[in-house]
C-alpha cells in the first residue's frame, strides 16, 4: 500500500487525507491536527508535495490551503492507489478471505473521486459467493467514516454473466463507467 512506496510517516498520513477527500482544501493547522503530527513536519511534507506537483498551494487572507492537483500526471494513478490503501477498498482487500469467494470487486470512479452521482448509480460492485453480513459491516463502517451513503450491489457470478449477456441496462451502466478493480481481472470481467 502507500507504506510500501513512501517512507515518510507524515507524508503517508497527509496523502491518506487528500486521497480520502480528493476535492477538499485543507489548512495547514487542520492537517496538523488530523495527522497528529507537528506543524513543522506537516509544512515540510506539504512543501515537498507541492514542489512535485501533487498539491497546489493557495493563500487566502492570512491562511494557506492545499489541495490535490488534478493536472498532476499521476493524479488518477494516485486515486487508484488510495482506493486500495484507504477505507473500503483497503478493508475489502484485507478481509478478502473471510468475505467469501470473490470473483470481482470494483469501486466506481465517481466514488473514489467523491463526485456527485445519481442515486441509482452504484459505488461498489462485488461478484461471487460472498458473506453478506461481512460486506454489510464493512460498508456500514465506511459510510460512517465518509459520512455518506454507499450504494452497492452484490451478485453471484452466474447472475452477473446472465445479466451481462442479456445487455441488462444496470450492468451496462456499471461497466461503462470508470472503475478501480480491487479483485479480479478487469478485461475478464468486461469480456
Amino acid at each position: 500500500m502507500l507504506e510500501d512506496l513512501i517512507t515518510s510517516k507524515t507524508r503517508i498520513k497527509l496523502l491518506k487525507i487528500f486521497l480520502s477527500y480528493p476535492s477538499e482544501m485543507y489548512h495547514v493547522r487542520d492537517l496538523s491536527r488530523k495527522t497528529n503530527e507537528e506543524i513543522n513536519a506537516v509544512r515540510r511534507e506539504l512543501e515537498i508535495l507541492e514542489k512535485k506537483g501533487i498539491l497546489i498551494r493557495e493563500p487566502r487572507a492570512n491562511r494557506v490551503y492545499y489541495y490535490l492537483n488534478k493536472n498532476y500526471t499521476f493524479y488518477f494513478d494516485l486515486l487508484k492507489i488510495g482506493a486500495k490503501s484507504i477505507g473500503l477498498g483497503y478493508e475489502i482487500l484485507k478481509n478478502k478471505i473471510k468475505l467469501g469467494k470473490i470473483n470481482y470487486a470494483m469501486l466506481s470512479g465517481k466514488f473514489i473521486r467523491r463526485m456527485n452521482k445519481n442515486p441509482e448509480e452504484v459505488d461498489f460492485l462485488i461478484v461471487g459467493k460472498v458473506v453478506l453480513p461481512e460486506i454489510a459491516l464493512l460498508v456500514k463502517n465506511e459510510e460512517a467514516r465518509l459520512d455518506t451513503e454507499i450504494n452497492y450491489t452484490v451478485m453471484t457470478e452466474e447472475e452477473f454473466h446472465f445479466r451481462k449477456t442479456r445487455n441488462d441496462p444496470f450492468i451496462n451502466q456499471v461497466l461503462s463507467g470508470s472503475r478501480v478493480m480491487l479483485i479480479g481481472d478487469e478485461e475478464d470481467m468486461l469480456s
